[in-house]
Formats: C-alpha cells, sequence, structure tokens
C-alpha cells in the first residue's frame, strides 16, 4: 500500500537521500578497488542507488514520489522496462551494435543480473523525468496551440512500421530509425484512446514533458556510459560508420539516440495504461486513474508470456554477443 503524504516526513525523504548517496560513494569506491560482487554487479548497484536517491529528492520537493507513494506501481513498472529493453536486445540480434563482456558464468546469476539491470531502464528516465520538473527545468515553455490534422495519423503509422522493418532489413544502414519506430507507431493510438499524449500536449501549445523526456533521455544516457565505461561486467559497441570518436565506450554521434529513447520509452508505457485503466507512473495520471485491476487469469497468462521472453531474450544474448 502506497504511503500517504503525512505519514512519510521530509526527514524520511533525507534519510533515503542520504542512504541513495552513501550507497552510490560506497559502490563506486569498492568498484575502483577492484573488490568483489562490486566489480561484476556494479552497474546495477548504482543504478538502484541512483533511482533511490533521485526519488528522495522528488518526495523532498513534492511531497509525492514513485517509491514512497506510488509504490505498486513501480512493482508494476519494473516487469515492463525488462520487457522493453528486452525488444531492443532482440532487434540488436539483427542489428549487432552492441555486445557485453565479462558476464558471469552461472547461468542463472547471470539472467538475474539481466533482469535487475534491464529493470532500472523505465525508473531512471521517469524518475529523472520528474526531477526535471519538479526543478521547474522549461516550466516557462509553451508553443502555439494548434489542430493536428486527420492526415498526420496515418503518416505517423506508416513511419512508425517502417522505421522498425527498415533496421532488420538493412541494419547496416537504418539502425538509428529504431529509436523512434514506437513513438510514431504508437504515439497516435494514445492520441485517439485517451492515454497520455505528447501530441495532445503539442496540440495545447504544451512542449514542455517532451524536452523533459528528451533531456531526461540525454542525461541517463550520459550516466548509463559514465558507469558503463568503469564496470567490469559492460557492453562494448560496434557501431558501422560512426565508431570515432568515442565518449566513453558509446561513440559521439550514439549520444543522438538517448534523447529520443527517453520519449519512446515513455510513448511506450503510455500504450500499455491503456490495458490497466489508464494507470500511469507519473503523480497526476496515477491519481486520476480508474483503478481498475486486472483479472488473475489475464495477469498469470501475460506473466507466462513475459517470463518465456525473457529466457528466449536471455538465451539470445548469451549465445549471440556475450564474451
Amino acid at each position: 500500500m502506497a504511503l500517504k503524504a503525512n505519514t512519510w516526513s521530509k526527514k524520511g525523504a533525507s534519510l533515503q537521500i542520504a542512504s541513495g548517496l552513501g550507497l552510490l560513494i560506497t559502490f563506486e569506491l569498492f568498484m575502483f578497488q577492484g573488490a568483489k560482487p562490486f566489480t561484476t554487479w556494479f552497474y546495477p548497484f548504482v543504478w538502484w542507488a541512483y533511482i533511490l536517491t533521485v526519488d528522495g529528492i522528488i518526495y523532498r520537493l513534492q511531497g509525492n514520489s514513485l517509491i514512497v507513494s506510488r509504490p505498486r506501481e513501480l512493482m508494476v513498472m519494473i516487469p515492463w522496462s525488462v520487457t522493453f529493453w528486452l525488444i531492443f536486445e532482440m532487434f540488436n540480434l539483427r542489428m549487432e551494435n552492441w555486445h557485453y563482456v565479462n558476464v558471469i558464468d552461472h547461468q542463472w546469476l547471470r539472467w538475474s543480473g539481466y533482469f535487475i539491470s534491464f529493470a532500472t531502464v523505465l525508473p531512471a528516465i521517469f524518475e529523472t523525468t520528474e526531477l526535471l520538473s519538479c526543478l521547474g527545468v522549461y516550466s516557462k515553455v509553451k508553443s502555439k496551440i494548434r489542430v493536428l490534422p486527420n492526415l498526420w495519423f496515418p503518416i505517423f503509422y506508416v513511419a512508425g512500421v517502417l522505421f522498425l522493418i527498415l533496421p532488420l532489413l538493412f541494419p547496416r544502414y537504418c539502425f538509428p530509425l529504431v529509436w523512434g519506430g514506437f513513438i510514431f507507431l504508437l504515439e497516435p493510438i494514445n492520441y485517439i484512446h485517451g492515454s497520455p499524449s505528447l501530441l495532445r500536449e503539442w496540440e495545447m501549445g504544451r512542449p514542455r514533458n517532451f524536452i523533459l523526456l528528451l533531456t531526461a533521455g540525454l542525461i541517463c544516457g550520459l550516466l548509463w556510459e559514465f558507469w558503463n565505461y568503469w564496470a567490469q561486467t559492460k557492453w562494448v559497441y560496434t557501431v558501422p560508420f560512426f565508431n570515432r570518436p568515442k565518449i566513453f565506450e558509446m561513440p559521439l554521434a550514439g549520444f543522438l539516440g538517448f534523447p529520443p529513447f527517453g520519449v519512446e520509452c515513455y510513448v511506450m508505457y503510455n500504450f500499455i495504461s491503456l490495458f490497466r485503466g489508464h494507470q500511469n507512473w507519473d503523480k497526476d495520471s496515477y491519481l486520476r486513474a480508474s483503478g481498475r485491476r486486472l483479472s488473475k487469469k489475464l495477469v498469470f497468462f501475460v506473466a507466462i508470456i513475459a517470463v518465456s521472453f525473457y529466457a528466449l531474450a536471455f538465451r539470445s544474448i548469451d549465445h549471440r554477443f556475450s564474451r
């Protein structure tokens, strides 16, 4: 059950921030000293510490946060975070843009590491977005109010399909398109069916959330690459044409993919919320949602599909890209 605002004080949030920062510093120190398991598990350790810290700052600022006030939503978000990232891992089987090195030998520990690491993707992006919003970043940004022509929607659908198919057909030349495909494909559906929609916000002259997501994606991208660079278990890139120069392990041009990836995660999660009574992660949407719960049979069926997909994807990562 989510904690109410009056049961979690600013003092508690300060303790959360201190704990998160303490863990972050501790993990960094142990990693640089070469202490195990910190060298192997550095990535998930440091990212969950970051998420804990940012969540505490958010609560201090607005008296409401994902971990403290919406923990049930976080529990839903974690498996979807793994699912979304594994979709891109499946694209990477064809594109071969990155692979993992120095992974754990024991399969179940290795797969647990995959899950715990990929589970941080959505919380990291959404917590960073909410933090920027609480700090008032881009609060004065506005655009002209407009009505979207109906012609735009079939164009978006076609663009989305092409952006997802072309990287599979011509991976050497079209691989960057995958980082925008789901935006074009799913955003019109969110708009039409009443899920939080960036198109609707643009229509109303409110592009702020879109810009916040772009910024959060870039911030998370910089941190992903920074912490990955120092880790022992890590990913390395094999990107055609743009492999130099590099910042950390990432080719410089590759950083252009992080901002739209932040938007893409938001659009994909909003699409899932259509099947959850419009339940969503952000404070306002969470409070407005109907709270409709899916049947236990349907949840069980989805869980079975998800676990099967995880096993297939983890095995594919092992066989193709882990060295």
